[in-house]
């Protein structure tokens, strides 16, 4: 039987953001994040099993975070746990050993449906069949692939954009493209063509086999692995001038240069979406999208980050 350990993270709210990123740039593709608002959540949701709560509990949890991961029980599964943790020595892991089966429980129960927007309802694939609220479009994403669930909310702030920035038929270009969520939910709302980018090369399998999940196949969507700020040839088969909404849920310091060369993909009416900024770093972002010719129409905050809608000028 297979076995598997649990590994968590106790990180400052502060730092998570930094933590997540050396986690993913050291091949770590499935995070799981757990912060205040999930145990506020909790004690709301259990509250019927207990006559009060914990204040002290509730005190320790204010600004806390974690971050979860799953490795093999094994040789292997060490040598893993090494090459994702370097560069985080300053944090002491905590592991449990489990069972394959209980490991996939684990695994599944930090995931339920999660309404976004106006319009958009994710689903884990494996709770497909469950009844869709009405008025809302199903996008199934299995969440153990990679980041990019739609649970953060970056993602949320940059669905909710998007449902108001889409055309019927338009095309779309997600820079930075991860699990393809956001590239995949344009297309479940009308867009006609998607094109994703990553710098991941792994990024186009798990990116297309959630669009598969959604009965979206690679005659409406294409994914590419590289730079587009560096890369003169993947640039030119992004369809320069042909995208009606460009998206960048990545960071500040990407989305800055981005900025500049964001123009070239899009139609004269296009709209520039960019979230995954951090708190402090909307300022900056902000006069980089006004520099490079952009008028920023929209400015959304959610649990300390930011989302921009910039529009050609």
């Amino acid at each position: 039987m297979d076995m598997w350990l649990e590994v968590t993270l106790p990180v400052p709210a502060e730092k998570l953001d930094r933590v997540c990123d050396t986690l993913t740039a050291n091949g770590m593709t499935g995070l799981v994040v757990e912060e205040e608002g999930d145990f506020l959540r909790f004690l709301e949701q259990n509250r019927q099993y207990w006559d009060y709560v914990d204040e002290g509990l509730a005190q320790r949890m204010r600004g806390a975070s974690r971050i979860k991961f799953y490795v093999p029980d094994n040789d292997e599964g060490q040598r893993q746990l090494r090459q994702y943790l370097a560069g985080l020595e300053e944090y002491e892991p905590q592991t449990v050993s489990l069972r394959e089966e209980d490991w996939a429980t684990s695994w599944q129960k930090y995931y339920q449906p999660i309404p976004v927007g106006k319009r958009i309802y994710i689903v884990p694939d494996w709770m497909r069949g469950q009844s869709v609220p009405d008025g809302r479009t199903p996008l199934y994403l299995n969440p153990g692939l990679t980041f990019g669930t739609g649970a953060h909310p970056t993602t949320q702030l940059c669905l909710e954009l998007l449902e108001g920035a889409l055309q019927p038929g338009g095309k779309v270009l997600d820079l930075g493209c991860g699990s393809g969520i956001l590239a995949i939910a344009a297309l479940a709302l009308g867009a006609s063509r998607a094109i994703g980018v990553d710098i991941d090369p792994k990024a186009a399998d798990v990116a297309f086999e959630n669009a598969a999940l959604n009965g979206i196949g690679p005659d409406r969507l294409s994914v590419y692995a590289g730079d587009v700020l560096t890369d003169k040839k993947l640039a030119a088969r992004l369809e320069p001038g042909q995208n009606r909404v460009v998206l960048a849920n990545i960071v500040a310091d990407v989305i800055i240069p981005l900025s500049a060369k964001a123009g070239e993909f899009m139609t004269a009416d296009g709209v520039f979406l960019t979230s995954g900024i951090i708190d402090g770093r909307q300022d900056e972002v902000r006069a980089a999208l006004e520099a490079n010719g952009f008028t920023v129409t929209r400015h959304l905050e959610r649990g300390g980050w930011h989302c921009f809608r910039g529009e050609r000028r």
